[in-house]
């Protein structure tokens, strides 16, 4: 029963490419194709200021708590892979 529950848990998980933009005046998510998303924040990318930024504004458009988004690759990368 425990895998079965497992399993279930990480079909709800939806999966995105992201782009992101940094030095940007706005937070503002858009969508480019099916699964991809371009998303700009105010943050530079030092010391994972923008990283975090981004998990906020992930968070906040998909109406989830900080904790359920994640980096999964691209962590110094423009180009990302999140988990939602």
């Amino acid at each position: 029963m425990l895998c079965q529950t497992q399993d279930f848990l990480f079909k709800n998980k939806m999966k995105f490419f992201v782009k992101i933009k940094v030095k940007q005046k706005e937070q503002k998510v858009e969508k480019f194709g099916a699964d991809s998303l371009v998303v700009s924040v105010k943050n530079l990318p030092i010391e994972g200021k923008a990283n975090q930024e981004l998990l906020e504004v992930l968070a906040k458009h998909f109406q989830k708590p900080k904790s359920s988004v994640r980096i999964i690759s691209g962590f110094k990368s423009r180009v990302k892979i999140i988990e939602v």
